[in-house]
């Protein structure tokens, strides 16, 4: 049937041809049959312009291949102790990523009928039906590319993952799980990882670690030092975690001297298993430097609950700058992830505790905020301090400036909300002018989700050298510097950064 066409008049008398085009009928499982081979196409997140994606091409195919550096993220070391097979599909996908949650929340799925904060699921075919179908919410995400990735080059998967494939998905994943293939060092050395760090409180026993090293096994699982809870006093449980750190160190943290000799005699703990960087999840940037006398009062009031917000603030601002004073001792990295404004969602935060999924951005200062901490140490060569935002309005009015001047400063890469290939991009572009690419420190994936890592690098590597490529083909930079940058952006620079 083709067109129909005829001739009308407007209301005012102007003549004009409306031509009807009839309903498309075509059947969409058959065209999906003909072309829907593959979950992810080769050429994704290149260049749609072809000199320019001919050369990100080439650029992509040299940094492909080369080992993923992953120093910073949130993987249990546990599973490397014990080297035990993966629980369900759902257990592994869908409870442990808030990226996940947080989306099905949003289209008013619970969290009960997810089941977050159970230990044993009780139901987990269901759960994983639940999120099948409603797979088409995360469309143009990033958590769709990184699970695409991981359901086709892991799993075999060539059908989109919906209500109709659900059973499927959960039936062909679960089987692979329990095969020899599929285990947590077997996946380490297949995933062509060289290091994952892991995040650890200065309370963690660090058990499983001292396990993986004592196994004589060579893969490496590093922790990395992260204090809040026993520097940020709105954190749960602080004080009690405060005389804890003091009994596990023989210190007497009740007395500001003894408090910051326990966290001394953590990190090292945390190096002598190996540990290159601290990490720090501030609400702000704030630091602060007080004198010892005024430090020494301002932690009385803190451990003894009397402090208010304000002084809280600042206890935890200047508790930065002692962080930055033992990094300069030790020769620990020093990461600061601000401007998140944690557990936004009080009833779930009641509910289920921390991080469900109801962390959002907000503004952050990084020129006024950090001013303290830099006159004391911004000018130390044998400091490094990598910084992260939520805030994307400060890369090229604050980061960027701030990390293009100060020896002691570097920019962490697009975080959380920003760990997207549009994200990613505008970094680059509003970076790179300022900062230049070697005050950057490559890709890190700071996740939860151990099998979305090697998708997470793959998408991180197309994006920088779709970058490049638009350099090399706008003559800013020659197609010899771009392999040479390529290959920083994805191995050299994180190495570098984190002392690995």
């Amino acid at each position: 049937m083709g067109e129909i066409s005829f001739a009308a008049v407007t209301s005012q008398g102007e003549g004009y041809m409306l031509v009807v085009r009839p309903q498309c009928t075509v059947d969409h499982a058959k065209r999906r049959d003909k072309v829907q081979v593959m979950l992810i196409h080769e050429d994704r997140l290149f260049p749609a312009e072809p000199v320019t994606r001919k050369i990100a091409k080439a650029l992509y195919e040299h940094v492909r291949c080369l080992p993923i550096i992953s120093p910073h993220g949130h993987i249990q070391a546990e599973w490397f102790a014990r080297n035990e097979p993966f629980p369900n599909p759902a257990k592994l996908f869908v409870q442990p990523d808030h990226y996940i949650y947080r989306m099905l929340y949003s289209q008013g799925v619970s969290l009960e009928e997810l089941e977050i904060g159970e230990s044993e699921l009780k139901d987990a075919r269901k759960v994983w039906r639940i999120f099948a179908s409603h797979y088409y919410l995360f469309r143009g995400t990033p958590t769709r590319i990184w699970l695409d990735y991981v359901f086709q080059e892991l799993f075999g998967q060539k059908e989109p993952l919906s209500d109709k494939t659900a059973d499927l998905y959960f039936d062909a994943i679960s089987e692979k799980l329990q095969t020899p293939e599929f285990l947590p060092r077997a996946l380490y050395e297949r995933f062509h990882l060289e290091v994952l760090t892991t995040t650890d409180s200065p309370l963690d026993s660090l058990a499983h670690h001292r396990a993986i090293r004592e196994s004589n096994w060579k893969g490496r699982i590093l922790p990395t030092f992260r204090p809040d809870p026993v520097v940020d006093p709105e954190f749960q449980g602080f004080a009690g975690s405060v005389v804890k750190l003091g009994e596990m160190t023989g210190e007497d943290t009740y007395d500001w001297t003894g408090y910051l000799n326990a966290l001394r005699k953590a990190r090292a703990r945390f190096r002598e298993l190996g540990c290159t960087a601290t990490d720090h999840g501030h609400p702000s940037a704030r630091t602060a430097d007080l004198s010892a006398a005024e430090a020494c009062v301002l932690f009385r009031q803190v451990i003894t609950g009397e402090a208010d917000a304000i002084q809280e603030e600042l206890f935890r601002a200047h508790m930065l700058t002692e962080m930055a004073r033992m990094s300069l001792e030790d020769g620990l990295v020093m990461q600061i992830h601000p401007g998140s404004v944690r557990n936004h969602n009080r009833k779930l935060y009641e509910q289920y505790g921390r991080d469900v999924g109801a962390d959002i951005p907000s503004p952050t200062n990084y020129v006024d905020a950090l001013r303290p901490l830099l006159d004391r140490f911004g000018n130390e060569r044998e400091l490094t301090i990598i910084l992260f935002t939520l805030d994307e309005s400060t890369y090229s009015r604050e980061l960027a400036p701030l990390a293009g001047h100060y020896p002691c400063l570097r920019l962490g890469p697009p975080w959380w909300f920003h760990d997207s290939p549009e994200g990613m991009m505008r970094f680059r572009e509003r970076a790179t002018e300022t900062a230049g690419f070697y005050n950057t420190v490559g890709f890190n994936d700071d996740t939860r989700a151990f099998f979305s890592i090697p998708g997470r690098h793959d998408v991180a590597r197309r994006v920088d050298c779709s970058f490049l490529a638009k350099l090399v083909v706008e003559h800013s930079l020659t197609e010899d510097e771009a392999f040479e940058v390529a290959h920083d952006l994805t191995y050299g620079l994180a190495k570098q950064a984190y002392r690995l």
